[in-house]
């Protein structure tokens, strides 16, 4: 509790007065929690988790605190190592995505900046290293390079979905159902609800010619954590990462889709990750009638860690009588891997040929996938 409490007083969000020497959660911490997790992107609930945790324990690192380098098998977090990724972003550098980790396109990405100015590369960034970042500016003006960067990796792949890799993600599951809704006779579960979702589109996906793996079984004995999950995505190579959850509210009124990609609140984002959230959640909107609750930017694990586009989709509340009753219709899940397939599909057309919204024909991708297999 100290720990956490001097954390948040060093970040400004808990008064000195009654800082880091209490030891009692009190509801002055709570609310300098939920402010810490708001402006870090995370689930605001006021908990300190596991996820919250990692995230308090990164940011008492400050750019110049510490020597970074690409350590391994256990790289340096922080945001230090966000500021670092940032700040080489801006000048030019190819370090991926400002994820906080000090990994090996960081570390490239250091050793070609001490090229440049005449000192050993390394990869390190120590003392000499810091002194010349702060006396160079911006090399790259006139747009974001990292979107440039990952918009062209995704043009020069090619408009097909022949051949790529996606992995979908059934929210919860073994231990942990997730929402559950008791429905007269009926009890209905997030987990369970997810997987017939996620085999669906596994079919469909599967039946254009994707590589398709799923990060879960329809019954696995525990719940996979999300760095693991995250981490199997990345393993694998994958193109795109879905994950599929069903949202819940103390109030039954609550309804509607809301697709989540990563990013932070000072801007930084996964370009494409941004771009396959928007044509996700224009897709579903568009063909099952669901209320737009738009896509935001948020900074879990679940969408950090991936280094390919990655989206969380809440396909409706479950405990929403409205949105329950579309979710329990085979029908209407239907609709839904449809619209997925579609948004999937239209994320690697070049932007001169991308089609209107709700428009393209999954049948269609099927049918040309299997004229092209009894031609070969």
């Amino acid at each position: 509790m100290t720990e956490i409490r001097t954390v948040l007083t060093g970040l400004d969000l808990l008064s000195k007065a009654t800082g880091p020497h209490s030891d009692e959660f009190d509801t002055a911490t709570e609310l300098a929690v939920r402010a810490f997790q708001q402006s870090r992107g995370l689930s605001v609930d006021g908990r300190v988790g596991a996820e919250t945790w990692r995230a308090l324990d990164a940011a008492r690192w400050r750019l110049g605190a510490r020597t970074l380098y690409h350590a391994v098998p256990v790289p340096l977090t922080g945001e230090d190592v966000r500021s670092l990724q940032e700040r080489l972003l801006e000048m030019g550098y190819d370090v991926g995505r400002a994820d906080a980790i000090y990994g090996i396109r960081t570390s490239r990405a250091v050793a070609q900046f001490q090229r440049e100015v005449g000192l050993a590369p390394d990869g390190t960034c120590g003392p000499h290293t810091m002194n010349a970042l702060r006396r160079l500016g911006r090399k790259v003006v006139g747009g974001r390079p990292q979107w440039l960067r990952e918009s062209d990796a995704i043009r020069q792949s090619g408009p097909t979905l022949v051949g790529r890799t996606v992995v979908i993600d059934p929210g919860h599951g073994g231990t942990d159902p997730g929402v559950v809704v008791p429905d007269g006779p009926l009890r209905w579960t997030e987990a369970d609800l997810v997987h017939d979702l996620a085999s669906r589109l596994e079919g469909r996906l599967a039946a254009s010619g994707v590589r398709v793996q799923l990060t879960r079984g329809p019954s696995p004995e525990t719940c996979l954590p999300d760095i693991d999950r995250a981490q199997l995505a990345n393993s694998l190579g994958a193109d795109v990462f879905i994950s599929l959850h069903i949202d819940r509210h103390a109030n039954p009124a609550a309804e509607g889709v809301a697709t989540y990609h990563y990013g932070t609140d000072n801007g930084v984002t996964s370009a494409t990750g941004e771009r396959l959230a928007g044509l996700v959640q224009r897709e579903i909107v568009a063909r099952t009638g669901l209320r737009d609750c738009r896509t935001h930017a948020k900074a879990w694990d679940l969408l950090r860690i991936t280094r390919m586009p990655a989206v969380r989709v809440e396909v409706g509340y479950l405990t929403s009588p409205t949105d329950r009753e579309r979710l329990v219709d085979p029908r209407f899940r239907d609709k839904l891997v449809e619209a997925i397939v579609a948004a999937v599909q239209r994320m690697y057309l070049p932007i001169e040929r991308d089609v209107p919204t709700g428009s393209i024909d999954v049948s269609e991708l099927r049918a040309a996938v299997a004229a092209c297999t009894v031609l070969d």
